[in-house]
């Protein structure tokens, strides 16, 4: 039996918190049956997306709210363990023309990265088990993205709204990717560029985060404002080589020099090669210079 939602007295606005939604899709569950305990899920997430409204089309509104995980390239997730886990942490958008991306906080909060993942340039869109699944084609090149641990609270609805809402064609070849957007100007960013082609927004460099991860113990982590896996790999980078050259010195005194000890290296090498591969992968979600960043008017 559906639950009777809640009507304050007078004009039910169609946007909450300055953002337009779709509230027969957004708190309802896959049947299109109003549950309180979807309202409530969803206007907890919404909070965290109060600055979306700039990045809106005009006719463009929200029908559903997830998080999950971004996509990550299998030597780096192996590698990582929890902080696969801990850095990948995104909110998906689900509106009437596309797939908001934006990759998130620990805490799910906005850290002035978004993408898009139109639904005009998509060859299929389907969550299969908990992977939300993306399929592009552009001049006969094919690509595939995985959004993994898609929470299990929205996933019948949208394969729901997959099958019932979402209009697919795969026709525009422009739009045939996931595309970032600037977080000041909303305009289109070009992969590869560290600058906004119209507001001059400037953004991370992998080349500078690489080396910062190798010369500057926990540096990489700092570049990419993850302060705390910053001490963390600091703290370890730096305990680990102290150890290693008190080993060093010990050689030279004739201490006899143990198994254990020559694991150390590899240790080290690990430590350092994850802060690497995290810190110049996560450059590619277009992390801004300005740790503060003001949104603009729409353009996309």
């Amino acid at each position: 039996m559906a639950e009777a939602a809640f009507e304050p007295v007078g004009f039910l606005s169609p946007k909450i918190f300055g953002l337009p939604v779709d509230r027969e899709v957004l708190f309802s569950n896959h049947k299109d049956i109003y549950k309180k305990r979807v309202e409530k899920r969803q206007r907890k997430l919404i909070v965290k997306i109060s600055f979306l409204k700039p990045f809106l089309k005009q006719g463009e509104h929200v029908l559903v709210i997830t998080t999950g995980y971004s996509p990550l390239h299998s030597l780096a997730q192996y590698l990582t363990g929890f902080v696969f886990v801990y850095l990948n942490r995104s909110i998906f958008v689900f509106t009437n023309y596309r797939i908001f991306h934006i990759p998130a906080t620990a805490n799910y909060n906005y850290n002035n990265s978004i993408a898009q993942v139109a639904y005009a340039g998509c060859q299929s869109v389907e969550l299969k088990g908990g992977s939300l699944i993306v399929r592009y084609e552009r001049a006969g090149n094919k690509r595939i993205e995985k959004f993994s641990a898609i929470a299990g609270t929205e996933r019948r609805k949208i394969r729901s709204l997959l099958k019932k809402k979402i209009p697919l064609s795969g026709t525009k070849g422009q739009l045939s990717a996931r595309i970032h957007l600037c977080p000041r100007c909303t305009h289109r960013l070009a992969e590869g560029k560290n600058k906004c082609g119209k507001c001059q927004l400037q953004f991370k460099s992998k080349l500078v985060a690489a080396l910062s991860a190798i010369l500057i113990p926990g540096g990489g982590y700092f570049y990419i404002r993850q302060y705390l896996l910053g001490v963390l790999d600091a703290l370890l980078e730096i305990g680990l080589a102290v150890l290693m050259a008190y080993l060093f010195i010990g050689i030279h005194d004739q201490m006899p020099l143990e198994s254990v000890h020559l694991a150390l290296i590899p240790i080290f090498l690990y430590l350092k090669i994850g802060a690497v591969i995290h810190s110049s992968h996560f450059t590619k979600e277009f992390i801004p210079k300005d740790k503060t960043v003001k949104t603009c008017q729409a353009t996309v």
